[in-house]
């Protein structure tokens, strides 16, 4: 009887881990439905560059992907060689959405390592990622020409993750344009 007891904790702790990676798992699946076939939300925030004021309107180009990122983001660096790669080879335009970052640091950021975006949206208070339901960076959202949320990815954009999730949804898109 002792023994049991003193393998209590462990078994208890290795419940407790496989219960917290399979809510993880599901909250994840959650996050990417919320917003899905949904209005992009309605904003009204200024240019990351030049404090010009954009709105959903000023996003002409669409379909279009919305990449949520920040200096602060490791992983936004992760996933910037691939959009960058995807600003040169692909004929999707990427908006950025600066979230709760400094606007000097993100400018000085992004004239170092390349801006793939056609602008980027300062968002210092996170009004508009909360709209999105943002919880950190990165996320990237493709929305469709009407302005729907066709596809809502957390984490890091890589080819994989752009083939899997993005890929089969723009070639839909396109095909309905015609």
């Amino acid at each position: 009887m002792n023994r049991i007891t003193h393998y209590l904790p462990l078994i208890f702790f290795i419940f407790l881990i496989i219960g917290l990676f399979t809510f993880l798992d599901n909250e994840e699946s959650d996050l990417r439905s919320v917003l899905l076939d949904k209005n992009f939300p309605d904003f009204s925030l200024s240019k990351l560059e030049n404090q010009e004021i954009v709105t959903k309107n000023d996003l002409v180009e669409l379909p279009s992907l919305l990449n949520v990122w920040a200096t602060w983001c490791i992983a936004c660096r992760v996933e910037h060689p691939f959009l960058m790669r995807l600003r040169n080879e692909s004929t999707i335009n990427i908006y950025g959405l600066n979230y709760k970052d400094d606007r000097s640091k993100a400018i000085n950021l992004l004239d170092q390592i390349g801006d793939p975006y056609e602008f980027s949206i300062f968002d210092h208070e996170g009004i508009l990622a909360i709209d999105l339901g943002v919880y950190g960076a990165p996320e990237t959202f493709l929305i469709d020409k009407s302005g729907i949320i066709r596809v809502r990815h957390v984490g890091v954009l890589t080819p994989e993750v752009w083939e899997e999730k993005f890929n089969g949804v723009l070639n839909n898109l396109k095909e309905d344009e015609k």
